[in-house]
């Protein structure tokens, strides 16, 4: 009752008479003078609170000043005047649509008050429940205003990190969530927050949280703790060493679910390759893989580096997760993968039909390269939703050919590859067709196979970057021979996934001489030449769509090939690849910008590398480049690098929204995707448009590029360059570690030989003792021998009847009164 009265009083006058609301806020805000009661400035305070959602322009112009200084007063001794100062300076300073400037204005004049901020901070130790939490809500206004200035307080405050960290720790849920969010906003990009932060044990109590949620299962609250633990981390170096001396990255790994000592011949616990996912698990999961892939990316130890890499191989190529999560996974594999794929073992499984993935069948164990080539090329699960051309399942096909990129830039590895694919030596063993080489001699068929052009078209881009810059793979893929019995109308899977019990291959029958394989150029040639025959055969747009699609990939893998390989643009030429090339050019639409310009690219790199002795020679092929017009040919390849696919293209995307009126309003997960090109084509025609448009140009008596180093020589030595510098950083690191060995091998020299000098001192000190004691003990035996000899001649002397001399009788007492003491 006492409050209502009071607060009615002041709102009242003291004559009664109606005042304005102006009026009453001046009158409000002279009780908060420090001269008046505490019970005056605590209702005056809550009537100002009632009146500062309406007339805030007024409060705060008439009544601000009042409060900070009540803040600064009686906040930390009064609960109550506390929870309402603090409301009441939120709602001056919290924005909305209509009163932004004035919020700010607000909030420039409480952060214009060093001491009233320092407060804020020194309020957040308060373990009242009401002032901690509207502290918490007061300065995640103020950060969400003006971050800068808030920070610039925060690093000077005597007690900012030590209560920050405190409210962490807090029991209530509510403080603890709340404080979450302000915290996020303080260490947004202010690299010495994040680590004073870090070393007072953010990262500990943030994980703390994220296990009494309940780990990866829980909520938002998970999901902020973590994007807190991504924000300490990310762009500051200091902050992940640190994280890294810690055990925290271990419990990173046991988040997952997965061991943190696997080796390369065991797979992963079935805990953590069957899991069940919502959506709010698959947000938390991916702020996991996050934190675990900014750690891979700064090069931290090789024990941490192999945990991580090995969790995201198993994730994305051996569980349940979902595509998005795969996705990711392999994205943050380093460009420079170092784990061998082909002798890591994965237990792969397979979703049983019509149980909406609640049943899994375990596969046979196969190694994670494998597993990566056949993702590729099929899809997930073995190609079990490889009809349904997903943007997203396509994203993570595409993520797979990165990986592979990276895997083969080493030339022992893409070679071992190659030669794999090689015929038998021995004409009676059964060749073995990889499921690489079985994408890639796919013929063309009709009705058309959406996934085998996908497939075939996924086989190119691998086989491209397996001979992209290794003549030695180029020459052991022009050995290659496939066998002729391989289907066109379906789609194998290769060796790959096959149940225990299942039966024996059947061995394929012998070949007809007639019917002998043909090397791979032959066999993409007459493929190459049937997909132009489908396309204009095409019954509506898609088809036809899908037929440029195939082109475009065969086209692709032949320019990077034949680059600087004249034996191959032989063969090529051989095999009737001039005619192909030339008639695409010839009947060029209006729609087509790409195929042309593509075909026309092949064709100079046919002209510009045919140096071989045959029947097609350079000065064959000129008077037909005359004939088709240098300006056209250079004119249609400049259309290409203009060409929206081809501007489209990165180094990590290469998936394309398929144009469709009916798709614009599928979800996302649902909306079909396509590919057409990929970065490493991409970097291979800008580094090489060039030379083939001033090659095209050129006498046929003349080798305009002869003499100078080609793109693929170049990209040779920039690889060795890669290699080299590598190499350089590893002796200097080892340089290094030999000369802390030296001087620690030097300090213990050192200690040795003082050792051995204490010891030599040690022993001449031992003998002078022995030497010693020795002496001593022959005085003292001698001593004895003349004392007793003594007695006995004064014996003899008393006896005889003798005078014997008064010192000498005291002698004698003396020696008989020792003798009894004795």
């Amino acid at each position: 009752m006492d409050f209502l009265s009071q607060t009615y009083i002041a709102l009242r006058g003291p004559t009664g008479a109606p005042q304005s609301a102006q009026d009453t806020i001046a009158k409000l805000s002279d009780r908060l003078s420090p001269s008046t009661l505490l019970a005056d400035r605590r209702a005056a305070v809550l009537a100002l609170k009632g009146l500062a959602r309406d007339c805030k322009e007024d409060v705060g112009e008439r009544a601000l000043p009042g409060l900070l200084e009540v803040l600064q007063n009686d906040a930390e001794i009064d609960a109550e005047i506390a929870k309402a100062v603090l409301e009441t300076i939120t709602q001056l300073c919290e924005p909305d649509d209509d009163s932004k400037d004035l919020a700010l204005k607000h909030t420039d004049y409480v952060i214009g008050n060093d001491q009233a901020v320092h407060v804020l901070f020194s309020l957040l130790g308060d373990t009242h429940f009401y002032t901690r939490y509207a502290t918490l809500q007061l300065l995640s206004v103020l950060l969400q205003n003006r971050r800068s200035q808030v920070q610039g307080y925060f690093l000077k405050a005597p007690a900012g990190a030590t209560s920050v960290i405190a409210v962490l720790e807090d029991k209530r849920e509510i403080i603890r969530n709340e404080s979450i969010v302000m915290i996020q906003m303080l260490i947004s990009q202010s690299p010495d927050i994040q680590k004073v932060l870090a070393f007072e044990g953010a990262f500990e109590k943030l994980f703390n949280t994220v296990t009494h949620e309940g780990g990866l299962e829980g909520g938002v609250i998970s999901q902020d703790a973590l994007r807190c633990v991504d924000s300490l981390l990310r762009y500051n170096s200091s902050n992940q060493s640190y994280f890294r001396e810690t055990s925290l990255p271990a419990l990173l790994c046991s988040l997952l679910l997965l061991p943190s000592n696997l080796s390369l011949q065991d797979s992963a616990p079935q805990e953590f390759a069957l899991q069940f996912w919502d959506s709010q698990k698959v947000v938390n999961v991916s702020l996991v893989l996050g934190i675990m892939g900014m750690l891979v990316g700064s090069k931290g130890s090789s024990q941490e580096l192999s945990v991580f890499i090995r969790g995201f191989v198993e994730l994305a190529l051996a569980s349940n997760a979902p595509t998005s999560l795969k996705t990711q996974a392999l994205h943050l594999l380093p460009s420079t993968l170092t784990l061998p794929l082909s002798e890591v073992i994965l237990t792969p499984y397979m979703p049983v039909p019509e149980t909406r993935g609640e049943e899994w069948d375990r596969l046979e164990p196969a190694s994670a390269l494998d597993a990566l080539v056949e993702l590729a090329l099929h899809g997930e699960y073995n190609g079990l939703y490889s009809d349904s051309r997903t943007k997203e399942g396509l994203e993570l096909r595409s993520a797979a050919v990165i990986v592979f990129d990276s895997f083969v830039r080493k030339e022992d590895i893409r070679q071992a590859i190659v030669q794999g694919m090689l015929p038998p030596q021995q004409p009676s063993e059964v060749p073995m067709i990889s499921p690489l080489l079985h994408s890639l001699c796919l013929s063309p068929s009709s009705p058309l196979n959406i996934a085998n052009v996908t497939s075939t078209h996924l086989a190119t881009l691998l086989f491209a970057h397996l001979l992209t810059g290794s003549p030695r793979a180029k020459t052991a893929a022009r050995s290659i021979k496939p066998s002729s019995n391989i289907p066109g109308g379906t789609s194998s899977q290769g060796p790959l996934f096959v149940p225990a019990d299942s039966t024996p291959v059947p061995t394929p029958p012998e070949e007809d001489e007639e019917d002998a394989p043909q090397s791979l150029l032959h066999l993409f040639a007459e493929n190459l030449s049937l997909c132009f025959l489908s396309r204009f055969r095409a019954e509506d747009d898609r088809e036809e769509r899908e037929w440029n699609r195939l082109i475009v990939g065969y086209i692709c893998l032949l320019a990077q090939w034949l680059w600087d390989d004249p034996k191959a643009v032989r063969e090529f030429l051989e095999a009737g690849g001039l005619g192909t090339l030339v008639e695409p050019i010839n009947q060029t639409s209006e729609s087509e910008d790409l195929i042309p310009g593509l075909c026309a690219f092949l064709l100079g790199i046919c002209y510009e590398f045919n140096r071989e002795p045959g029947e097609i020679t350079r000065a064959t092929i000129h008077p037909i480049i005359s004939r088709l017009g240098v300006d056209v040919l250079l004119g249609h390849m400049t259309r290409v690098r203009e060409h929206d696919w081809f501007k489209s293209i990165g180094p990590e995307s290469m998936v394309l929204r398929y144009p469709s009126k009916a798709l614009q309003n599928t979800p996302p997960a649902e909306q079909e995707g396509e590919i057409w090109l990929d970065w490493s084509f991409v970097d291979f025609w800008k580094s090489n448009q060039h030379t083939i448009q001033r090659g095209l140009a050129t006498d046929p008596s003349t080798l305009a590029s002869s003499s100078g180093p080609s793109a693929e020589s170049a990209m040779l030595i920039n690889s060795l360059k890669d290699v080299i510098r590598s190499q350089v950083q590893e002796i200097d690191a080892l340089q290094l570690r030999l000369k802390e060995l030296s001087a620690t091998e030097a300090r213990l020299a050192d200690s040795e030989a003082r050792v051995a000098e204490l010891e030599a001192e040690l022993q001449t000190s031992d003998s002078k003792k022995r030497e010693v004691e020795k002496e001593q003990e022959d005085l003292l035996v001698l001593l004895d021998d003349v004392s007793t000899k003594r007695r006995r001649d004064k014996q003899q002397m008393r006896e005889a009847g003798m005078e014997v001399s008064e010192d000498e009788a005291d002698d004698d007492d003396d020696d008989e009164d020792e003798g009894g003491e004795e």
